[in-house]
């Protein structure tokens, strides 16, 4: 089963959720918002992406933190602390499906799943 991971009202969520409903691929959504931040999860995909794909420093969540905080971040550890303690600077949405992990929008990524 295909699992997308992100928080309802972001635009890229909806996006990817819109494009796999057009393509009739099932699937569950998980809210950060509401469910918290899965922690195996994160860990699978800093192991398979890196915290650099996966922490969204372009957001506004990212650029409300403490200088000191965005300074601290320099490997997976220390982002994923960042990241379960503020899940909106987690890059959206992640979509999962087996070992296959898509973070973003990225239709051929997703149409290979």
């Amino acid at each position: 089963m295909i699992q997308v991971y992100g928080i309802a009202n972001c635009d890229s969520v909806k996006k990817v959720r819109a494009w796999l409903d057009a393509h009739g691929m099932a699937y569950t959504f998980h809210d950060y918002k509401k469910q918290g931040v899965p922690e195996t999860e994160l860990k699978r995909w800093l192991a398979a992406k890196g915290w650099q794909s996966v922490l969204n420093r372009k957001g506004t969540s990212w650029r409300a933190l403490d200088e000191s905080v965005k300074a601290s971040v320099v490997n997976d550890a220390s982002a994923m602390a960042v990241m379960l303690a503020n899940a909106s600077t987690i890059k959206r949405p992640i979509v999962t499906h087996g070992d296959a992990i898509v973070v973003g929008v990225d239709g051929a990524a997703l149409a290979s799943l």
